[in-house]
């Protein structure tokens, strides 16, 4: 058995049961693991249309077949679970050790069910598996609890656990390991919080079994070598970290500022990843076997840890109109320690000056506190109250759609299908906004990275505002995304990597026959899989759209001057060629070819 344990753990916290269970292969042939892995079992044991903050949802942590071995960036693990936020799929990526570590353990995933009548951890170090009291630690911020479930399970154990905000059932809440890995999105913390689960402890010691050590040894020599010489994966992303995004986005005239209000921040170089590193990194930050090390470690004044990204320097920076980079920073240190998604708080925050901005929340609401695009202990401020669900942030923890909804204008809520949409305005950047449109789990930039084309010419450069062709590049990079996220690999390797490579790498580790052809269907049945869930979920395909403003208003300065998203005219060709119905129902043919019917 090769690439896989053959082995899941099953946990019914409120029995406080644990069952090993061995599961059939085929699936792993057919769905790879991680997300794929993931959803199939989502779609088999869960009621789409449960209630996620219910006992009767599940909740799925899983590894990919390639997650603890020596392949490039071989470290990832998804969250699966439905989402409390978009009633879609929910299914968050993180890196860090924590998902080598579970691997290690003999685990290819854990399915929690139920809810504990009380706060419990989860111990495991490999054969050994105990439910344990976890009423000392509930109410504990992520750096107390991990270094406490440190103490108590011995240093070498990596931690996996929720925030406040996660016990407080946010809908933004995040899964948090290894002090600032995150499974940010979709509200995943809080399905872990609805279960009264504190954390899972892993300890293990085993070691993936490989089908063809040498060739996978020559492989990921080769491929170690094509991530050093791209300039995105060997230069740009070690250097300055993800945030060496902010300028050249903003060059291009698609960095969203003021909630989407504009797309061009005259103060982003006050933010932007070269300022970071001159300023505030202390190291770098990378994951498990990662040869590109984009994570960075900062400190300002008294705050030090992980981070930031380039998309939280963008939620709570421009989005909310701050230049001050100290404070974003200071947020997303917040965000770690409170265990929140820090794209869906900093965008929420911007929505909320907006609203304030047009009259909709009153100065009375805010106890004295700022909600002024530009202020930025405002950002620092009502993350805060977010996590703890005080006052006007118990309205804002829900995430922004509620929250403008409930002052009768959702249309400021810059979401699709409720989840907050990342930092490229889709405006000047026709495939991404096509890609945010259909994302099977709402407002994503992670799911079909259009930006490599559209914008740093990976594999070719694209007219980012031409429709033609578009649509069969979004279908090819979401499905080949899916193949990656369900491998355990992160997507920062596409950069340098292809379809023929992520097969190779497949079939040296587990045995498999997979071509670059065969392996696109598999992200492709992934990705009909996801659709599936969500149809019966009741998501309809006509919210397959984006925010009214990205669609009718015009950008009105900067490089994409005059630029609106021109979906009504992608939309149709996506659908053909996903092989879905004009309505956006993948056909009987479809299923039927995928194996899916």
């Amino acid at each position: 058995m090769y690439g896989y344990f053959g082995k899941r753990l099953r946990v019914n916290l409120k029995d406080r049961t644990v069952t090993v269970e061995a599961w059939d292969l085929k699936e792993g042939e057919k769905f790879i693991g991680g997300r794929g892995l993931g959803t199939k079992i989502l779609m088999e044991e869960v009621n789409p249309q449960a209630d996620a903050l219910s006992p009767e949802n599940k909740l799925i942590f899983v590894t990919g077949p390639l997650t603890g071995t020596p392949t490039p960036t071989g470290g990832r693990y998804m969250v699966v679970t439905k989402s409390p936020l978009t009633g879609t799929v929910a299914c968050s990526n993180s890196g860090g050790y924590w998902g080598a570590e579970l691997k290690t353990a003999g685990y290819d995933a854990i399915i929690l069910e139920d809810k504990a009548d009380a706060p419990v951890y989860i111990s495991i170090e490999d054969e050994k598996v105990e439910i344990r009291d976890a009423s000392h630690l509930w109410g504990k911020a992520v750096t107390e609890a991990t270094k406490a479930l440190e103490a108590e399970n011995g240093e070498k154990a990596k931690v996996c656990l929720i925030g406040p905000a996660g016990e407080k059932l946010s809908r933004m809440a995040a899964v948090m390991n290894d002090y600032s890995r995150a499974a940010g999105r979709s509200g995943v913390g809080a399905v872990m919080g609805s279960k009264n689960l504190k954390a899972i402890v892993v300890k293990g010691s085993k070691k993936v079994a490989l089908h063809d050590e040498a060739n996978l040894k020559a492989l990921v020599s080769a491929d170690n070598k094509k991530l050093r010489e791209n300039g995105v994966t060997g230069q740009g992303l070690p250097t300055y970290g993800t945030a060496v995004l902010v300028n050249i986005i903003n060059e291009n005239g698609i960095l969203p500022t003021n909630n989407f209000q504009k797309a061009y921040f005259d103060k982003a170089e006050e933010i932007s990843g070269e300022t970071l590193a001159e300023k505030y990194l202390v190291k770098k930050d990378p994951c498990y076997r990662c040869p590109i090390a984009c994570g960075r470690y900062c400190k300002v004044d008294d705050i030090e840890g992980g981070g930031p990204e380039y998309e939280t320097v963008w939620a709570f920076g421009s989005d909310c109109g701050v230049s001050d980079l100290g404070a974003v920073i200071k947020a997303n240190y917040w965000c770690n320690e409170l265990g929140l998604d820090t794209i869906s708080v900093g965008a929420t925050i911007a929505a909320a000056m907006e609203l304030y901005e047009k009259g909709h929340i009153k100065e009375a609401e805010l106890e004295g506190l700022s909600l002024e695009f530009g202020n930025a202990e405002a950002v620092i401020e009502w993350t805060k109250k977010i996590g703890w669900r005080q006052g006007l942030g118990d309205k804002m923890a829900d995430g922004s759609y509620r929250l403008a909804e409930m002052y009768g204008v959702p249309e400021l809520s810059m979401t699709v299908k409720k989840q907050e949409l990342p930092a490229y305005d889709p405006r000047g950047v026709q495939g991404h906004g096509l890609q945010y449109a259909t994302s099977n789990r709402g407002g994503c930039h992670v799911r079909g990275y259009m930006i490599s084309p559209e914008i740093l010419a990976s594999p070719e450069k694209l007219d980012r505002f031409a429709l033609e062709g578009k649509a069969l590049w979004v279908k090819i990079f979401q499905d080949l995304t899916a193949v990656i996220d369900s491998m355990g690999l992160c997507l920062f390797t596409s950069f340098a990597l292809g379809a023929g490579d992520y097969a190779e790498l497949y079939n040296a580790v587990t045995g498999g026959k997979y071509t670059a052809e065969t392996i696109l269907e598999a992200g492709d049945r992934i990705w009909n899989l996801e659709r599936m869930f969500n149809l019966q979920a009741g998501i309809k395909p006509e919210e397959d759209t984006l925010p009214k403003r990205l669609l009718e208003e015009e950008i009105a300065e900067g490089p994409s001057k005059g630029w609106v998203h021109k979906l009504d005219e992608l939309l149709p060709a996506y659908y053909e060629l996903r092989g879905w119905t004009k309505e956006g129902v993948p056909s009987e043919e479809k299923l039927q070819a995928l194996g899916l019917a």
